[in-house]
């Protein structure tokens, strides 16, 4: 396997590890969570959702070789979660094709997709303070592949 291969499996493993922590933060969210708002300096979780489809979006560009980048307005919160699961099978669809990628991986993790992690933190963060937590969990032990980004995640192995 070439680095330019394990490069791109690599990036495939880590948008698989966004769609589980990512599905564990929005799943059984009730829809009012999305406006939740911690303090009236900080985005609702809908817009941070958002912000990640758009981050998700501008990283598939980017990769084509073609960087585009778009502020969306949030959708409700279900329609939300459906992007950002769509934009997660898109993203990993090219890096699974035999296209060239026109940016080097290197940028492609450190800024959309390390930049949707952390913002895959504040959403589970806010479901706290919003009184809707979700579990801790061991992510160590997780049942994360490459190619699993849809929103079909696998059960936890081990919660605390």
């Amino acid at each position: 396997m070439s680095q330019s291969d394990s490069a791109r499996q690599l990036l495939r493993h880590t948008l698989a590890t966004l769609a589980y922590r990512g599905g564990k933060a929005v799943r059984g969210a009730p829809d009012s969570f999305a406006d939740f708002h911690a303090s009236p300096e900080t985005r609702t979780p809908g817009q941070i959702l958002a912000h990640i489809g758009d981050l998700l979006d501008w990283a598939l560009s980017t990769a084509r070789g073609q960087q585009e980048w778009h502020n969306s307005a949030p959708l409700s919160w279900p329609d939300e979660v459906r992007r950002f699961f769509a934009a997660l099978e898109a993203f990993d669809a090219y890096l699974a094709s035999d296209s060239a990628l026109q940016a080097p991986a290197e940028k492609l993790f450190q800024a959309p997709i390390a930049d949707a992690l952390t913002h895959v933190g504040q959403i589970a963060m806010l479901r706290r303070l919003a009184g809707v937590p979700m579990r801790a969990e061991n992510y160590y032990v997780a049942k994360i592949a490459v190619g699993s980004v849809g929103a079909d995640q696998p059960s936890p192995v081990y919660e605390f």
